[in-house]
């Protein structure tokens, strides 16, 4: 049996990350798009980390662990090769061992997985100063990005992304977290209200403007520390509102939403105005129930 109310979570998560990709509303609003793009959908990997970090709990012996990695890997293989038309013109190194655009995800959960299998017993204290350290490591290093503290070389290579948003400053942190939240139980301990998840929601936004402000309202911003709070509890809240199916059909609904986006993305935005986004929406929908149809016979698409 599984729990709806994440399932729906995820879903709405991957349209987190589609719309942070089509950088909504940058062109028209850029103050809210910048709130979105840079604030609230920056809350979807996050969450998917802690996610999966809750159920890696799970994963307690050596068999399971090689078995979740195949999983993970294969997955992550599958859809480079998909993409390699698009990264192989790029920095195909960086591309090879940080993943392709969106697919930074999977490779960062792969290693990041690892790290936290072999630390795993250590104590509590132990992993929540290293979920700190690491997460600030990563938010200054975006930070001094940002301002171009340095010029030249140092400047461009700060500001690649793998710098800061990699496996180590950003999926171990939050994967970490969801782990906690199983081995604590805080799930079962706290319950908090809606209006509380409102109002981090809103810590989300407040630091989001605050870095339009303060840094810049036309860089990229990843992380945001207002995420080591909101995530936790968005997860915690969807979690205790448990509605139990037996299907997961919603779950690789979400998944199949995430890795082919781009693709269709490529294929329809800026192509039939102005009716692109309900034909993107509608493409995508069809594009990843296929998937879903398709990994029933063809294992490993999701």
């Amino acid at each position: 049996m599984r729990n709806l109310s994440i399932d729906i979570l995820k879903i709405v998560l991957a349209f987190f990350v589609v719309f942070l990709h089509m950088h909504l509303f940058q062109d028209t609003r850029p103050v809210l798009g910048f709130v979105l793009v840079n604030g609230v959908f920056r809350m979807a990997v996050p969450t998917f980390l802690i996610i999966t970090g809750y159920y890696f709990y799970y994963v307690d012996n050596t068999q399971k662990l090689k078995k979740w990695l195949v999983r993970t890997f294969l997955l992550y293989l599958i859809w480079s090769l998909v993409y390699i038309p698009f990264w192989k013109k790029e920095d195909v190194f960086i591309n090879i061992l940080f993943g392709y655009h969106h697919l930074w995800y999977l490779i960062g959960t792969f290693f990041s997985a690892i790290i936290l299998f072999l630390i795993r017993k250590k104590p509590v204290g132990f992993l929540v100063a290293l979920i700190v350290l690491l997460f600030s490591t990563g938010y200054a290093l975006q930070t001094i990005g940002n301002l171009h503290y340095f010029g030249g070389q140092k400047d461009k290579l700060i500001n690649l992304y793998p710098s800061y948003r990699n496996f180590l400053l950003v999926c171990f942190p939050f994967l970490t977290i969801g782990y906690l939240i199983n081995k604590l139980n805080l799930d079962m301990r706290y319950r908090p209200s809606l209006v509380t998840v409102i109002a981090l929601t809103g810590l989300v936004i407040s630091e989001s403007f605050f870095n339009c402000i303060m840094i810049s309202p036309t860089e990229n911003i990843d992380l945001l520390f207002s995420l080591l709070l909101a995530c936790p509890l968005v997860f915690i809240y969807c979690k205790n509102v448990s509605v139990m199916i037996d299907t997961k059909i919603l779950a690789s609904l979400s998944t199949a939403i995430y890795v082919i986006h781009p693709l269709i993305m490529k294929w329809t935005l800026g192509l039939y105005y102005p009716f692109e986004m309900l034909i993107f929406v509608i493409t995508l929908l069809t594009a990843s129930f296929i998937l879903v149809l398709a990994n029933r016979k063809l294992k490993y698409l999701l």
